[in-house]
C-alpha cells in the first residue's frame, strides 16, 4: 500500500478513536481523510464515447486537513492572491507565543488565534505608521500555523508585509534592509497580547486549565511581560513577496505534513522528514503521530489567512491607487479557476479525455456514496474541548 496520510489513518485511527475522547469537529476530519476518494463518498463511472477506455472516478472530501484535496483549493487562492500582490519588496514577519500559553490556548483556540491576529498585526500596522519608521499605511497577509516541523504544537503567525505604504496619496518605500527594529516590535507586540489576554480574562472570555486560578493566570501573564524571549522573527526583503505567498499557501490546506515527507510505515511506526535543507528523520508510534496530526485541526469556520490594511477589501480604493503609482494595471475579476485549467497548466495529460483517441469522456452512471456505520464508540461532543493530542 502506498505511504500516504489516509494510509496511516486506514491503519491506526480506529484504535486511536476507541481511546481518546474527540471533540466532533476532530472525528469528522479524520473520517473525511479515510474516505477522500473512495466509494464511501460516491463518484460517477466515465467512458470514452467510442469505447476506448472507462473508469470509476470518486469524488474527494475537500476537508481541509486533507493532503487529497488540497492542490486544486491551494492553486485557486495563489493565483487569486498573486493577482492582488503589489509590485513592491515585501517582508516576512513571523510572531510565535509562549510555550507557557499552550495549554490555555488549546482550551481557548478561537479567542487565542483572534488575540494572536490582532496583535501582531495591530504591531506592524502602528509601527509603521509611525513617522519614525515609515509613516504610511501598509499592507499585510497574516497566516496562521500551530505546528513545528516534527508536527508539535507550536502556534505562530506568519505574516507577509508591503516594503512601503500609502501616505497622503504618496507611495513610501521602505529603505530598510529589514522592516523595524527588533526589540521594539517584541516588546510591542508582547505588550500587546498580554493585555489582551488580561483583558479576555478579566471578561470571562478564557477557559483556564484546570487547577488554575483567575490570579494564577494575572500571575502567569506578569511573569511573560517581564520575558524578554519572545519569538519574533524579522526577515530580510523578498522580491515581490511570491516566495512567501507560495510559502503560506502551502500550509493554507492538507495539513500540517504532505505525504511526501513520510518516508515508511512499518512495525507500528510512522518515519518522517522533519529536516529543511537536507533530511532528518523522526520516528514515532502510529498512535502518537495521529494525535499529533489532528491536533491541528482548525476549528469549523475558523480563518486561518486573513488581509489587513492595504490588502484588506475595504480598502479597494487606497489599493488601486497603489496599484497605479506603482504601474500596476487595475485589478480584475479572475474568475473561476477550474481544475481542468490547473491540470493543462502542469501537465500535458487531460484525465477528462479518453487517453486513446482523446475525446472527451461521458458520464455512464453516478455512483451512490456507501454510508459505512461508524463502530467506535462517540464521546464528548463539545467543539472546544481539551483531549491529549500527543498520546
Amino acid at each position: 500500500m502506498e505511504t500516504t496520510i489516509q494510509t496511516i489513518f486506514l491503519l491506526g485511527y480506529a484504535l486511536y478513536d476507541q481511546t481518546h475522547a474527540l471533540p466532533e469537529h476532530i472525528r469528522e476530519s479524520a473520517h473525511r481523510i479515510m474516505s477522500c476518494r473512495t466509494s464511501a463518498l460516491g463518484g460517477h463511472v466515465q467512458a470514452c464515447p467510442d469505447g476506448h477506455f472507462k473508469r470509476h472516478w470518486y469524488n474527494s472530501c475537500k476537508h481541509r486537513m486533507c493532503p487529497l484535496c488540497a492542490f486544486t483549493q491551494v492553486e485557486r487562492w495563489l493565483a487569486k492572491q498573486k493577482a492582488r500582490l503589489l509590485n513592491t519588496e515585501h517582508f516576512h514577519v513571523i510572531f510565535t507565543i509562549s510555550d507557557e500559553l499552550h495549554d490555555l490556548w488549546r482550551l481557548n483556540r478561537k479567542v487565542m488565534a483572534n488575540l494572536l491576529f490582532k496583535s501582531a498585526t495591530e504591531t506592524l500596522s502602528q509601527l509603521l505608521e509611525d513617522p519614525k519608521h515609515l509613516g504610511a499605511k501598509v499592507g499585510i497577509i497574516a497566516s496562521l500555523h500551530t505546528w513545528s516541523r516534527k508536527l508539535d504544537f507550536h502556534p505562530h503567525l506568519h505574516c507577509l508585509v508591503t516594503a512601503g505604504g500609502l501616505a497622503a496619496g504618496e507611495w513610501i518605500a521602505s529603505s530598510k534592509t529589514f522592516l523595524l527594529p527588533f526589540g521594539i516590535v517584541r516588546a510591542v507586540f508582547r505588550g500587546k497580547y498580554l493585555h489582551y489576554l488580561r483583558t479576555a480574562l478579566s471578561r470571562g472570555e478564557l477557559v483556564l486549565p484546570e487547577g488554575m486560578r483567575p490570579q494564577q493566570a494575572r500571575n502567569l501573564f506578569n511573569k511573560l511581560g517581564r520575558r524578554k524571549k519572545w519569538n519574533v522573527k524579522l526577515k530580510e526583503t523578498y522580491s515581490y513577496g511570491e516566495g512567501v505567498l507560495i510559502y503560506l499557501a502551502r500550509y493554507l490546506r492538507g495539513g500540517p505534513i504532505s505525504s511526501k515527507r513520510i518516508y515508511r510505515v512499518e512495525n507500528g511506526n510512522v518515519t518522517f522528514n522533519h529536516g529543511r535543507e537536507q533530511v532528518e528523520l523522526t520516528t514515532l508510534p502510529i498512535q502518537m503521530f495521529i494525535g499529533r496530526y489532528l491536533q491541528h485541526v482548525p476549528l469549523a469556520n475558523t480563518v486561518m489567512v486573513r488581509s489587513y490594511g492595504l490588502y484588506h477589501h475595504s480598502l479597494k480604493e487606497e489599493l488601486a491607487c497603489c496599484r497605479e503609482i506603482l504601474g500596476q494595471p487595475p485589478l480584475e475579476d479572475q474568475g473561476f479557476l477550474d481544475w481542468q485549467t490547473l491540470w493543462q497548466q502542469r501537465s500535458d495529460e487531460q484525465p477528462d479525455r479518453c487517453p486513446v483517441c482523446g475525446k472527451c469522456l461521458i458520464t455512464l452512471e453516478l455512483l451512490v456514496p456507501v454510508r459505512k456505520t461508524r463502530t467506535f464508540p462517540r464521546f464528548n461532543k463539545d467543539p472546544d474541548i481539551a483531549y491529549d493530542q500527543a498520546a
